[in-house]
């Protein structure tokens, strides 16, 4: 999905467009889902032609399919192209590196904390990191963000139909040193949302939906933040 993503941006297909063709994909799909659920006969056929492609958990569930799709169509239809093109490589991206790199380190390193102190008080704040996630996830999730949000406005954006969404300041001078570094620090700290995004539990929603829709807010808030600024 996100190659397809990333060759709809540059042959300039419309992002409207491509919500219209993923909400018939999903419309389909649920439509499927919502008879798997209720017969198990067909949900036994079902399984025996795509149960491959599903995980153990999710054939009592909602296909995840739908909530990718939904969190996909949700940034194309309400973000600037780029923010969203970026918010669904993260969830291709990050999402993955977070995964993969959790059960490889995550016994190794402490888990996310599920509690905020305020200092010189008792109180603590429930936070908002969901209880399975470990540093080590977080940390793969937020570098590899910080990869895409770099490798994508350095090399790709430029190839869009819509005006870039970066800072102005960032853009004014784009091959200058300090032009350079302010854009990477903008990349580090989207890599850190991007991974706040992955770790984040929103009322047990499947991340599929929740991490492009968070990250590609944060993101865009980030850059809007420091246009005012600047």
């Amino acid at each position: 999905m996100c190659f397809l993503v990333v060759y709809l941006y540059k042959t300039h297909v419309s992002a409207s467009t491509v919500a219209v063709v993923l909400s018939g994909a999903c419309t389909l799909i649920a439509s499927v889902d919502f008879v798997r659920l209720r017969s198990r006969q067909f949900a036994a056929v079902y399984e025996k032609i795509v149960g491959f492609l599903m995980r153990e958990s999710e054939k009592d569930k909602i296909n995840g399919v739908i909530w990718y799709l939904l969190g996909c169509i949700f940034v194309l239809k309400f973000y600037p192209e780029d923010i969203a093109t970026v918010s669904i490589l993260t969830l291709s991206w990050c999402d993955t590196a977070a995964s993969v790199f959790g059960r490889m380190y995550g016994s190794r390193t402490s888990r996310l904390p599920q509690s905020i102190s305020i200092p010189l008080t008792t109180i603590q704040l429930p936070s908002p990191f969901a209880k399975r996630k470990s540093v080590a996830g977080f940390l793969a999730g937020s570098i590899t963000g910080a990869f895409v949000v770099f490798g994508f406005w350095r090399w790709l954006a430029p190839f869009g139909a819509q005006p870039s969404s970066l800072p102005e300041v960032i853009r004014a001078d784009s091959q200058s040193l300090a032009s350079l570094a302010g854009f990477s620090c903008i990349a580090l700290v989207s890599g850190l949302l991007a991974g706040f995004a992955e770790a984040i539990d929103i009322g047990s929603l499947d991340d599929n939906l929740t991490l492009p829709i968070v990250a590609g807010g944060l993101i865009w808030a980030l850059f809007k933040l420091v246009e005012y600024i600047f």
